[in-house]
């Protein structure tokens, strides 16, 4: 899956318990007729993918769901959902990278076609 929208927020790096887990969240504005801030969790190495990205930029974030249950003390079942992201691609760079080609006046047209020659082509 993927979320694509502007970046809000880039958190800090957090480290949790003697194990070192690290976790950055990252919340990404859509685009949408009704905007919606996503909260995406980058986790352990995953978490040095933001580093080179800012606030404002557009990005396309490749995410997977992730859901647990968990066992309270009284024995209810109470259920969390995450999203996960592990990849994140900067969409402001993509675009640009179409502008290598050069100008349409810069083309050379084809050479006459006439009708004398076959037409060997299946279509």
């Amino acid at each position: 899956m993927e979320v694509i929208g502007k970046v809000k927020l880039i958190g800090d790096v957090q480290t949790f318990g003697a194990n070192g887990f690290q976790k950055r969240e990252l919340v990404v504005t859509t685009d949408d007729q009704y905007p919606q801030m996503i909260m995406i969790e980058f986790t352990q190495d995953k978490c040095d993918l933001l580093n080179n990205y800012s606030v404002g930029q557009d990005v396309k974030v490749a995410v997977n769901l992730r859901g647990r249950e968990w066992i309270n003390p009284q024995g209810e079942a109470k259920y969390f959902n995450s999203i996960q992201g592990w990849r994140i691609e900067n969409l402001s760079q993509a675009a640009g990278a179409g502008s290598n080609l050069p100008p349409v006046d810069q083309f050379q047209p084809a050479a006459d076609v006439s009708d004398a020659e076959p037409d060997d082509l299946p279509f």
